[in-house]
């Protein structure tokens, strides 16, 4: 009569047998953990990076001119822009938010940017703005008011859609955000762009 053979198998291949986890799924196990217990300090790391690149605004002076045309911004009501170019350690500042929109409208004309930044004007005097300043791609709009830039019909810029209301109320305009204003809207040879059909 022929014996049984007998199997044997490493108990870490055969975890039920053995009742313990197999010896790889224990290392997997360790470098998930460790894995896990990194994220917080590569999170930190990440903040601690943006922390570095982020860009400041820089305020406006007596001798500030815009980039375009020279003109000193102080000498001009409504509000005013400033672009950051990563080339560059000063930014770009301009005298109206046309011509800021405009440049942004324009990706292809421009250098690598860090960050711009508008006015808010729910807070600054709309004749003589001064700081408040705002990330101009998430700030609200209102086109077509009665309140003059220095370029003529402008967007008047705020940090929130309450304070563009009341802007509203007062003077008239269109309530618009950046992903609704297109490149006709901010022609500079014309002014902000008059259509109220939207």
């Amino acid at each position: 009569m022929k014996k049984p053979t007998m199997r044997y198998r490493c108990r870490c291949c055969n975890p039920q047998s053995a009742g313990e986890a197999p010896r790889h799924d224990r290392r997997q196990l360790m470098m998930g953990l460790m894995a896990l217990a990194a994220l917080p300090m590569l999170g930190a790391c990440d903040k601690e990076g943006e922390k570095a690149i982020s860009v400041a605004p820089v305020e406006i002076s007596q001798d500030t001119a815009c980039e375009l045309d020279g003109m000193l911004l102080a000498d001009y009501p409504g509000p005013k822009g400033q672009i950051h170019f990563a080339d560059t350690p000063e930014p770009a500042f301009y005298c109206d938010t046309m011509e800021v929109l405009n440049t942004l409208m324009h990706p292809e004309e421009v250098r690598k940017i860090t960050a711009v930044y508008v006015q808010d004007m729910g807070k600054a005097d709309w004749d003589h703005p001064e700081g408040h300043w705002i990330d101009a791609r998430t700030a609200i709009y209102v086109e077509g008011s009665s309140r003059l830039g220095s370029m003529g019909p402008t967007f008047g810029s705020f940090s929130n859609e309450e304070d563009a209301k009341a802007f509203i109320a007062k003077y008239g305009g269109k309530l618009l955000h950046m992903k609704d204003i297109t490149p006709e809207m901010v022609d500079l040879r014309g002014g902000a762009n008059m259509d109220h059909s939207m």
